[in-house]
Protein backbone atom coordinates (compact mmCIF):
# COMPACT_ATOMS: atom_id res chain seq x y z
CA UNK A 1 0.00 0.00 0.00
CA UNK A 2 1.17 3.27 -0.80
CA UNK A 3 2.32 6.01 1.81
CA UNK A 4 -0.85 8.34 2.66
CA UNK A 5 -0.46 11.42 0.27
CA UNK A 6 1.27 9.81 -2.40
CA UNK A 7 -0.32 8.90 -5.90
CA UNK A 8 -0.64 5.38 -7.04
CA UNK A 9 1.65 4.25 -10.48
CA UNK A 10 0.37 5.57 -13.77
CA UNK A 11 -1.56 8.45 -12.22
CA UNK A 12 -1.46 12.45 -10.59
CA UNK A 13 -3.34 14.91 -8.92
CA UNK A 14 -4.15 16.78 -12.50
CA UNK A 15 -3.31 20.86 -11.18
CA UNK A 16 0.29 18.82 -10.10
CA UNK A 17 0.16 17.27 -13.98
CA UNK A 18 -0.94 20.42 -15.57
CA UNK A 19 1.50 22.37 -13.77
CA UNK A 20 4.49 19.90 -14.27
CA UNK A 21 3.89 20.07 -18.31
CA UNK A 22 3.69 23.75 -18.29
CA UNK A 23 -0.19 25.06 -18.97
CA UNK A 24 0.40 27.20 -15.60
CA UNK A 25 3.14 29.36 -14.42
CA UNK A 26 2.55 27.99 -10.64
CA UNK A 27 0.83 24.77 -8.99
CA UNK A 28 -1.30 27.23 -7.19
CA UNK A 29 -2.63 29.00 -10.21
CA UNK A 30 -3.27 25.50 -11.85
CA UNK A 31 -5.13 24.18 -8.36
CA UNK A 32 -6.82 27.98 -8.47
CA UNK A 33 -8.42 27.41 -12.12
CA UNK A 34 -9.43 24.08 -10.63
CA UNK A 35 -11.49 25.57 -8.12
CA UNK A 36 -12.74 28.14 -10.53
CA UNK A 37 -13.99 25.27 -12.46
CA UNK A 38 -11.65 26.45 -15.27
CA UNK A 39 -10.63 22.91 -15.85
CA UNK A 40 -12.52 20.03 -16.48
CA UNK A 41 -11.25 16.42 -17.15
CA UNK A 42 -13.09 14.07 -19.80
CA UNK A 43 -16.07 16.36 -19.48
CA UNK A 44 -16.35 17.20 -15.99
CA UNK A 45 -15.35 19.70 -13.77
CA UNK A 46 -11.89 18.98 -12.19
CA UNK A 47 -10.70 19.85 -7.96
CA UNK A 48 -7.47 19.97 -7.78
CA UNK A 49 -6.63 17.02 -6.41
CA UNK A 50 -8.75 14.67 -8.90
CA UNK A 51 -6.37 12.06 -10.48
CA UNK A 52 -5.47 12.40 -14.08
CA UNK A 53 -4.43 9.17 -16.22
CA UNK A 54 -2.97 8.38 -20.04
CA UNK A 55 -5.64 8.86 -22.54
CA UNK A 56 -8.08 11.47 -20.33
CA UNK A 57 -9.05 14.67 -22.14
CA UNK A 58 -7.86 17.95 -20.07
CA UNK A 59 -10.02 21.24 -21.35
CA UNK A 60 -8.42 24.13 -19.71
CA UNK A 61 -9.49 28.30 -20.29
CA UNK A 62 -6.91 30.42 -19.35
CA UNK A 63 -6.98 34.21 -20.29
CA UNK A 64 -10.20 33.63 -22.75
CA UNK A 65 -8.68 30.74 -24.68
CA UNK A 66 -9.68 26.95 -24.53
CA UNK A 67 -7.04 24.64 -24.38
CA UNK A 68 -7.67 21.25 -25.12
CA UNK A 69 -4.71 18.23 -24.27
CA UNK A 70 -4.75 14.77 -24.25
CA UNK A 71 -2.94 12.79 -21.40
CA UNK A 72 0.04 10.49 -22.91
CA UNK A 73 2.50 10.67 -19.59
CA UNK A 74 2.32 10.95 -16.29
CA UNK A 75 4.70 13.18 -14.81
CA UNK A 76 4.62 14.69 -11.05
CA UNK A 77 7.69 17.31 -11.21
CA UNK A 78 8.09 20.16 -13.42
CA UNK A 79 9.58 18.90 -16.60
CA UNK A 80 11.66 20.98 -19.30
CA UNK A 81 9.45 21.97 -22.13
CA UNK A 82 10.60 19.20 -24.84
CA UNK A 83 10.06 16.72 -22.18
CA UNK A 84 6.57 18.64 -22.02
CA UNK A 85 5.66 18.43 -25.27
CA UNK A 86 6.11 14.65 -25.04
CA UNK A 87 3.52 14.49 -22.42
CA UNK A 88 0.57 15.71 -23.97
CA UNK A 89 -1.35 15.55 -27.18
CA UNK A 90 -2.68 19.18 -28.20
CA UNK A 91 -6.05 19.52 -29.58
CA UNK A 92 -7.07 23.35 -29.12
CA UNK A 93 -8.18 24.93 -31.99
CA UNK A 94 -6.03 27.48 -33.76
CA UNK A 95 -6.41 31.11 -32.76
CA UNK A 96 -8.36 33.59 -34.71
CA UNK A 97 -6.29 35.43 -36.86
CA UNK A 98 -5.08 38.61 -35.59
CA UNK A 99 -6.85 40.70 -38.14
CA UNK A 100 -10.32 39.79 -36.99
CA UNK A 101 -9.18 40.48 -34.01
CA UNK A 102 -7.61 44.25 -34.57
CA UNK A 103 -11.12 44.61 -36.33
CA UNK A 104 -13.52 44.47 -33.82
CA UNK A 105 -14.02 47.87 -31.71
CA UNK A 106 -13.24 48.08 -27.93
CA UNK A 107 -13.11 50.10 -25.38
CA UNK A 108 -9.76 50.71 -24.01
CA UNK A 109 -9.51 49.18 -20.51
CA UNK A 110 -10.25 51.40 -17.50
CA UNK A 111 -12.32 54.12 -19.66
CA UNK A 112 -15.09 53.67 -17.69
CA UNK A 113 -19.02 53.85 -18.24
CA UNK A 114 -20.23 55.06 -21.26
CA UNK A 115 -21.35 59.25 -20.81
CA UNK A 116 -25.04 60.16 -21.25
CA UNK A 117 -24.24 61.25 -25.06
CA UNK A 118 -22.33 58.19 -25.81
CA UNK A 119 -25.00 56.25 -24.85
CA UNK A 120 -27.84 57.55 -26.14
CA UNK A 121 -25.49 57.43 -29.58
CA UNK A 122 -25.45 53.51 -28.88
CA UNK A 123 -29.44 53.54 -28.39
CA UNK A 124 -30.07 55.64 -31.75
CA UNK A 125 -27.89 53.15 -33.66
CA UNK A 126 -29.45 49.86 -32.49
CA UNK A 127 -32.95 51.55 -33.01
CA UNK A 128 -34.13 51.96 -29.32
CA UNK A 129 -36.06 54.47 -28.61
CA UNK A 130 -34.79 57.65 -27.39
CA UNK A 131 -37.32 60.87 -25.93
Amino acid sequence: MPPAGSATPGQARVDSWTWSVRLFKTRSAAAEACRGGHVRVNGSTAKPAQPVRPGDEIRIRVGGVERIVIVERIVTKRVGAPIAAQCLIDRSPQPPPRELLAAMPRRDRGSGRPTKRERRETDRLLGRTVD
